[in-house]
Parts: C-alpha cells; structure tokens; sequence
C-alpha cells in the first residue's frame, strides 16, 4: 500500500500539479507492471521543473538510476564503456542491434540468391556487395539517427546512453551525421544500381524518415509505426537484397517461394520488433504521452501479445515445412530449426519479469536475438 502510494505522488510531483494525481492513480494499475516505476519517477521529478510546468515542458540532463540494469545497447553500462570517446558515441548513434539485423539480413538475402546460381560465385561480386552493404548501413544510419534527433528529451530517460541525450553529440554534428548518411546512401545506390532498386531503396528511407519526422511522425500512432517498421525491414529489405544479387549475377527476377516465405515471415516478426521496443521505454513514454501498446495495456499483456503472434508464425513455418510440395523447402532444417526457434521464444517469455527493467530489456534483447538466429537459418531452408 505504502508502495503504491509513494507512486502516485512520485508520478504527481513530475506532473507538476496536485489535480492530476487521480490521473496517475488511475494509470498505475496499467503501468504497475512497468519497471521500477517508483525509481524512475523519482527521477523524473528531480528533472522537472519546480514551477510545476506539463511533462512536456525542458528539464535538465536526466541521468538513469537503473542505468546498469540493462543488456548491451538496450541501455546497460556495457555499451558506455566498451568504447571511448568519438569512436563511442558514433557507436552508439548506430544503433549496433539494428546494424547486426541489417548485416545479417544482407549475407543472408545473397548466400540465399548465390546459393541457387552456384556457378555466378565469384570474387567480381565483392565491390558490388560491398557498395550495397554500404548504402543499407548509411540508410540506417540516417533512420535511427533521425530517430533521436526528434526523441532527445524521452532518450533522457529511457535511454540517457545514447549520445545526443548523453550531449556526446551535438544536435548540429547529430544532423550532420544524418543528412551525410541520407544522401551517401542515395548517390550509391543511384550510380551502383538499377532504377528499381533505387526506387525501393528511397522508399524505405522515405518511410523511416517520416516515422520520426514532425509534423506527421508515424511513431505517435502504434500501428503505423509497427507498419513502418515491418515494411522496411520485412518486404523491403529482403525483396531488394535478393533482387539486386540476382541483378548483379545477370539472372533475371522470377518469385521464389523460399523468398516468398522469408519476407512475409520477417514482416511478421518486425511487427512483433515494432511493438516490443517500446516495452523498456514505457515509463518514460508515459510521462511524455507518447502512445504505444505498452503505455495502454502494460508490459506483460504486449509481451504476451507479441509471443503469440510470432510464436503461431513458427508453428505454422514448421507445419509449412511439413506439408510444402517436396522441393519447395530443405524439409529438415526448415521444420527443426522453426521448432526449435519456436522453443527458444517460449523460454525467453517464461524468463520475463515485467516488474523488472533489466528482465524486460533481456527479454527485449532475447526477440533480437531470435531475429539473427532466423536469418542465419534462411540459406538452409
């Protein structure tokens, strides 16, 4: 009881003013489940301003109190300092979770394509991969970039490590550094590749620019924001990786259903990315109003939502394997390496503590994990 009162008053201090203190009671049975929302709120009202201004309103540096009690890049003391100095912050402004996604998508959409055209191996190819390697790290570059340019005042709390919320990067060397990558990527994919590719290439940067940028900022509306996401890193990225390998071995495009199943299933699982990425920001979310799953309806029950739906994707990915026409599929590791992938998802849900920020940034962490383990699978399917 004790407990639950310090939080409405800790929540009613950062709101500045006493009439919404029924506000914040009203929310904690849905925010109960956030992490240690008492210690962040402690926080929050250090932060705000005593003249009892909106959430809304400036404050001054915000420095975590649970800083070390996350995994890696997911905001833990591992990632401030592996590194050191410039070579640190532009580490962390990459986002280095989402770079592992795109590298590996990337290996696994060409060893997928090469796979089928043996004979076109060869070193020739090297430049080529490298130049689109390249583009796809530049466009992420500029879309998480341009993520915390806009996000600076809730990355003071959910993520005070990133650099620009940590002042390691200023907010003028922070849009250099995007718009540098935005029309890097552009011109490399504009002189190295087709008109198609180009036109995909555009598309996704255009997307994941409009999910941060105001006015329209996709990311207020949970759907759009988890359409965005899915379309970039589900359809987008691996139809173009296959089809530019394909272009570049002088094989001409025609459907695979093995690419087929890759990039509807990845559209899947970056829905499920899309909605789980918010659960380690969901205090910080509140006080600022942004809208999400996890803010609405409670870490627990949007794990649960998300596990189930990609855990019925690897069901139906197993019994896909088993009852595909034969040579569709490489029967065995398709159907065993989706089962077992199905396994590790339940264990990582079973793991959750929704109580707890470390747990839930490990939980978040372990869907990431997952990611990479599915395109690791993919050129043996």
């Amino acid at each position: 009881m004790c407990t639950q009162l310090w939080r409405v008053l800790a929540l009613a201090s950062v709101a500045g003013a006493s009439g919404r203190v029924a506000q914040y009671a009203r929310a904690l049975p849905q925010l109960g489940r956030a992490p240690r929302i008492a210690q962040r709120s402690r926080a929050l009202a250090a932060a705000s301003s005593s003249s009892g201004d909106a959430i809304g309103a400036q404050r001054e540096p915000f420095v975590s109190p649970v800083r070390d009690d996350g995994d890696g890049e997911l905001g833990s003391a591992v990632e401030s300092t592996a590194r050191t100095g410039v070579a640190n912050a532009l580490y962390k402004f990459t986002r280095p979770h989402t770079i592992r996604g795109t590298i590996l998508a990337s290996f696994a959409g060409v060893a997928r394509a090469l796979i089928e055209h043996p004979s076109a191996i060869s070193l020739q190819l090297v430049p080529q991969a490298l130049r689109g390697l390249l583009a796809l790290l530049l466009g992420n570059a500029f879309i998480v970039g341009i993520n915390q340019i806009y996000d600076v005042e809730v990355d003071k709390i959910n993520k005070p490590f990133l650099p620009i919320a940590a002042g390691e990067i200023s907010p003028q060397v922070a849009w250099a550094l995007v718009l540098g990558s935005l029309c890097g990527g552009l011109l490399t994919v504009r002189l190295c590749f087709s008109q198609l590719i180009f036109g995909l290439y555009a598309l996704g940067l255009s997307i994941g620019g409009l999910y941060s940028l105001p006015p329209i900022q996709l990311k207020r509306f949970p759907i759009a924001a988890g359409l965005v996401i899915s379309t970039v890193r589900g359809f987008l990225l691996n139809f173009g990786v296959y089809y530019a390998v394909r272009e570049a071995i002088g094989v001409p495009f025609r459907w695979n259903p093995v690419v087929c199943f890759i990039a509807t299933f990845m559209t899947v699982f970056a829905s499920v990315i899309a909605v789980t990425k918010d659960l380690p920001d969901v205090v910080g979310d509140a006080a600022y109003k942004v809208k999400t799953f996890a803010t609405r309806y409670g870490v627990r029950a949007v794990a649960r939502g998300a596990c189930s739906a990609l855990g019925g994707a690897y069901a139906a990915a197993t019994l896909l394997a088993l009852l595909a026409p034969a040579g569709v599929f490489r029967r065995l590791p398709m159907a065993v390496g989706h089962a077992a992938l199905g396994v590790k998802l339940l264990a990582t849900y079973r793991r959750l503590d929704a109580t707890s920020l470390g747990s839930i940034k490990r939980f978040y962490g372990g869907i990431w994990q997952i990611f990479y383990l599915q395109y690791a699978l993919y050129p043996f399917i």
